[in-house]
């Protein structure tokens, strides 16, 4: 019978007699019967593979969006009908655009072969009394293992003997320093205080322990951060929203097809030209080019931010990020450097003086470990172990929290001591001042240790620096030392880092720094960039809030600190619940969950291999400027798409709804399926130069959001100004040049083409067409295709089309009524984009 521990105790909290019995485990471990019997019921120590998407599914999921199948349909009924040609066309367009789409976000999710590159292969296990090594998948909850420098932590450990021991626990944390570890009791309500546990996937830096295996596989830190890349992802905002559009054109389409067919039919006009001409209003209808003008917009801006060194995995992960209205970072990496540097040298009364620096840099440059914090005491005086020579060393104890060397230089023999400044305190039986040698009395002990106490609030970790003229052997028990000072060090943050929080904040990006690492640090670094630091959450502060309070939190904290990966996840969660569009910026395992469930996740070259699976961009420059340049791309990218969109709103609404009314009262039709077929393919034509088009810098300054009542409210200002010119077309041919069926479909032919294309030369900005000129590609393809459907009646190939020479009247009346059309479209598109303006 085992125990079973209380709902919300952490493995490091429980007693270890209580951990022992619910394992069924002892202190000798288990026997190789037991432990087989274990991994019977917790599975092998490793991770579920990931959710894989093959080419075809993504395929087949692109080709049952609701634009897609119109498309479909559209070309099935066309061929059935005759119109072979138009078929073809139809589902070349279908083709091209999934095509396009499938390769550029071939997925790139290999996370089970990241995931054993982050952890260990062999692990050294305590069966039947004796150690052995085995694979890292047979260890089993109950086994007792030991881990020693260098080796990767294979499971979740509660520590009961260690000797020296520290971890680097940066993966799981973002904390850049090594952690002390011990056996003991802990209340820690968060992994990254746990001092007495040990977590799968983090490094031993230092010494050795044993312990007792609490968890394996996917219960553990590690792996239930990397559990969710085993989830299938669901759509993005981005293909929401163009999935919702397309249901909108599909219903609008359907009706449309089947009121025209059914009106045509009661009214006695033959069913198979009926049926064609309500394909081809049905087909005209459909922005066919809406997929494909959406894939090359978005890779064009793919190609533009690898550029900027960004890596696109998913297409649609651009427009998510244009959109983006909170962006969630992790801390180190990303706002910091990820490394420590020695920031201040300090005397014992706290003023700057360079003497600490330089006896810290003799002591880390000849006896120190050339790595870390060592690095950093090194770098600071890079010159000062010139001259000086090493006697002897004592390592550093992660015990005693202290290392020491005996040198020989230019001051004679010299012993120096440096660590934690209480256990240097300890030593010390003098202070230097400025003023002179101090005895270190009770008084003077205290106030050093407020200073000390301070600077670490401000948070700088403080290196206390000693020095004495014995030599204290192995055992190291020099006494009377004198204290020199603290060296002061921090992960500094990035150059860019404050001016990029400048940028994204007057983008209307709101940045919130979620990390694991001390609330202290956070709060600094927090001030340091220009966010609020007078308050940070912590994980212990979050464990127990229930959502409604969190969420009131999310609007007055910046900074949250001892997160765990799921409480990562949760606020991301709560974001996007709100209908923020949420990225996440992260580079540890611990980032895995937030990555995931952010509508698009960021990660960097360096990043753990869990991470880069798990994020839809990798940065190739941690750097949180790429990532403003980034924003500005996608708002770039989802501007010229909502172009495209606007046109067939003002134009190719209007002009298909007019021609079937006009088709319910003409005796004949108002144009052949075929002339409207080739209106629409001309009319795609003239749109390919979209996505190289430019876009105004005031139009980058806030997140572009796709929203349908956005595009109703301009289809319901620029559709019927487009069927008021329609009609008056009609009118005009009828009633004032009484033309014939043939002249008149020239004449609505020509000034359906005209409208549709000019009119993107005014819709594709808010002011003055002329003050926000076109790109070239732009106004080649517009005008080309223009100039085809213009001179087609007078080649050889209109007479089979249907088309006619117009007179010369006809043409100036058309010409005339384009250009009135297009005034009142500038005067009017004020009242059809959403107030206050966002495009």
């Amino acid at each position: 019978m085992t125990a079973t521990p209380a709902a919300d105790t952490p493995f490091w909290a429980e007693p270890i007699e209580a951990l022992y019995a619910r394992l069924g485990s002892r202190a000798e471990g288990l026997t190789a019967a037991e432990a087989a019997q274990a991994l019977v019921r917790s599975g092998p120590n490793l991770d579920a593979p990931p959710a894989r998407f093959g080419q075809l599914k993504a395929i087949r999921r692109r080709l049952l969006e609701p634009l897609a199948l119109i498309l479909v349909c559209a070309a099935i009924v066309s061929a059935a009908t005759g119109d072979v040609a138009g078929a073809s066309i139809i589902l070349t367009i279908v083709l091209i655009s999934v095509g396009l789409d499938t390769v550029q976000e071939g997925r790139a999710l290999k996370a089970a072969e990241s995931l054993r590159q982050a952890v260990a292969l062999t692990a050294e296990v305590l069966r039947d009394g004796v150690f052995l090594a085995l694979d890292v998948a047979e260890v089993v909850p109950g086994d007792i293992v030991r881990v020693r420098t260098g080796d990767i932590v294979p499971a979740d450990i509660r520590l009961i003997a260690s000797f020296a021991l520290s971890t680097s626990e940066a993966a799981l944390t973002g904390e850049p320093y090594p952690v002390l570890k011990a056996p003991g009791d802990s209340v820690a309500r968060s992994p990254a205080e746990a001092a007495n546990a040990l977590f799968r996937g983090s490094v031993v830096q230092a010494g050795e322990g044993t312990g007792l295996v609490a968890g394996t596989g996917r219960a553990t830190v590690f792996g239930e951060a990397a559990a969710i890349l085993t989830e299938a992802e669901g759509p993005s905002a981005f293909e929401r929203d163009l999935h919702g559009l397309g249901l909108l054109i599909a219903r609008l389409t359907l009706a449309l097809a089947l009121v025209i067919l059914t009106a045509h039919v009661v009214a006695g006009r033959p069913v198979l030209q009926s049926l064609m001409f309500a394909v081809a209003l049905a087909v005209g209808l459909t922005p066919e080019l809406l997929p494909m003008i959406t894939t090359v917009t978005l890779s064009r801006g793919a190609m533009r931010l690898a550029a900027r060194k960004v890596i696109v995995k998913r297409l649609a992960a651009i427009h998510d990020l244009g959109a983006m209205t909170v962006l969630c970072t992790d801390k180190t990496g990303t706002l910091t450097e990820a490394r420590i540097q020695l920031d201040r040298s300090v005397d014992p009364d706290g003023g700057e003086d360079r003497g600490p620096a330089r006896l810290a840099a003799i002591a880390a440059t000849l006896g120190g470990d050339r790595g870390g914090l060592d690095a950093a005491l090194a770098q600071g005086e890079p010159k000062a172990a010139e001259g000086w020579s090493l006697i002897s060393q004592r390592p550093f104890d992660y015990q005693a929290r202290v290392g020491a060397v005996r040198v020989k230089g230019p001051d004679g023999e010299l012993t120096l001591v440096k660590g934690a400044p209480e256990a240097v305190m300890a030593r010390c039986a003098t202070v230097r001042t400025a003023s002179g040698l101090r005895p270190m009395d009770d008084a003077l002990r205290a106030s050093v240790v407020g200073r000390v106490k301070a600077r670490a609030e401000e948070g700088f970790r403080a290196v206390a620096i000693a020095s004495g003229a014995d030599w204290g052997g192995p055992t190291g028990d020099e006494k009377a030392l004198t204290l020199e000072g603290f060296c002061l060090v921090s992960d500094p943050i990035k150059p860019t880092a404050k001016a990029a929080v400048v940028r994204l904040a007057e983008a209307g990006v709101k940045l919130k720094i979620l990390s694991g690492d001390d609330p202290i640090v956070v709060r600094r670094l927090a001030g340091l960039v220009g966010l609020r630091a007078e308050r940070v959450l912590s994980g212990p502060d979050i464990a127990d809030m229930p959502n409604a309070a969190l969420a009131v939190q999310l609007d007055q904290v910046d900074a949250f600190a001892r997160l765990s990966p799921d409480q990562k996840a949760r606020i991301v969660r709560l974001f996007r619940e709100r209908g923020e569009v949420v990225g996440y910026l992260g580079d540890g395992v611990n980032d895995a969950p937030g990555l995931k469930t952010a509508d698009v996740g960021l990660s960097v070259e360096g990043a753990t291999g869990v991470a880069r699976a798990a994020a839809d961009m990798i940065l190739l420059d941690s750097d949180l400027a790429v990532v403003a340049d980034g924003v500005e791309e996608g708002r770039r990218t989802f501007i010229n798409i909502m172009k495209y969109v606007r046109m067939g709103a003002s134009s190719n609404i209007g002009n298909m709804l007019s021609m079937g009314v006009a088709s319910l009262f003409l005796p004949f039709l108002p144009m052949l399926p075929t002339q409207i077929l080739l209106n629409n393919l001309l009319y795609d034509i003239s749109e390919i130069g979209i996505p190289l088009d430019h876009v105004s810098p005031a139009a980058l300054r806030h997140p572009q959001v796709w929203s349908l009542k956005a595009i109703a409210r301009f289809s319901a200002v620029m559709g019927p100004l487009s069927s008021v010119f329609d009609l008056l077309t009609f009118a005009a041919l009828l009633l004032v040049f009484h033309a014939a069926p043939a002249e008149f479909r020239t004449g609505w032919f020509l000034e359906s083409m005209a409208t549709q294309i000019l009119v993107i030369f005014v819709i594709r900005t808010r002011g003055l067409p002329w003050k926000a000129l076109p790109h070239p590609w732009l106004t080649a393809t517009s005008l080309g295709a223009l100039a085809v459907a213009v001179i087609l009646p007078f080649t050889p190939l209109g007479a089979p089309l249907g088309f006619v020479v117009p007179r010369p009247a006809v043409l100036a009346t058309i010409g005339l009524f384009v250009v009135i059309y297009l005034l009142a479209a500038q005067g009017l598109k004020r009242f059809a984009f959403p107030q206050p303006a966002k495009a």
